[in-house]
């Protein structure tokens, strides 16, 4: 038993170093933009951090012993200082986030054996899933047999009314130099290791802030010209930019006009 313990041990702990050498963002686009992350305040950050590490996320701790886990694309930040957010994602502007792995099955059966709990896909689809943290984070997870990793960083999923979308499109199209199109006849936003996209919601959702996943974040090549621009079309900064003098990183947010914050961050090197 002590033999089959350990190897499960050494087989994971494999797996999880090969995900860090390709935890890495995709190319900034033509205005210097590429998906960063997921920030959580999570409630039990130790019950989430046990779905994305059993999801095969690498954990990672970062300034002040924060933990975050990686994926392909992505980062997922667990805590916001001591901040516990009040609210899963449904009834949010962001109703849901979505990883894409190669086999939708056969990852399930890797999540189910490491203890997370997996939801079916619609209508018993076989290429599809859900994971939703104990706080409520719900995860989509989509298939593509094509792709070399095991599970990478897909999409933000936005909840707005149906008025509303066409507006959001253009929006996050040229905020983010987005390339705006189509997915299943729904309309999309693609930007380098994440693609935005739009449901059409009954009522107004609520904002983001102070729910579980209070904010996502996207990279910025060069802070202080992403900001100008911002700033030159009329977008507002929540807060003044900053930089972390340990980590060399400046930070600011946003806020979409219909309530998702939005991190705009310049990694330190």
């Amino acid at each position: 038993m002590k033999t089959t313990t350990t190897f499960a041990a050494l087989t994971l702990a494999s797996t999880l170093a090969a995900g860090t050498a390709n935890a890495q963002y995709a190319p900034f686009n033509e205005v210097g933009v590429t998906m960063g992350h997921w920030h959580l305040a999570s409630k039990n950050a130790e019950a989430n951090k046990k779905v994305f590490v059993g999801m095969g996320g690498k954990l990672v701790k970062g300034a002040n012993n924060a933990e975050s886990v990686l994926f392909p694309g992505m980062r997922i930040n667990l805590t916001l200082g001591n901040a516990a957010g009040d609210g899963g994602t449904r009834g949010s502007v962001v109703n849901h986030v979505g990883v894409i792995v190669n086999n939708v099955q056969e990852q399930v059966a890797k999540w189910k054996a490491n203890g997370v709990a997996v939801l079916p896909g619609g209508n018993n689809r076989l290429d599809q899933a859900y994971v939703e943290t104990p706080d409520g984070v719900r995860v989509e997870v989509l298939e593509d047999k094509s792709q070399s990793e095991p599970v990478k960083h897909e999409h933000i999923h936005l909840s707005l009314t149906e008025a509303e979308i066409p507006k959001a499109v253009a929006w996050y199209a040229k905020t983010f130099g987005g390339k705006a199109g189509t997915r299943n006849n729904q309309p999309v936003v693609d930007i380098p290791g994440a693609q935005i996209r739009f449901a059409k919601a009954d009522s107004k959702q609520v904002p983001t802030k102070g729910r579980v996943l209070d904010h996502f974040g996207f990279d910025v090549k060069d802070h202080k010209a992403f900001v100008r621009k911002l700033e030159s079309e009329g977008i507002k900064l929540d807060e003044p930019p900053r930089t972390n003098a340990a980590s060399g990183s400046t930070i600011t947010f946003i806020t979409d006009p219909w309530g998702a914050r939005i991190e705009i961050v310049q990694r330190g090197s």
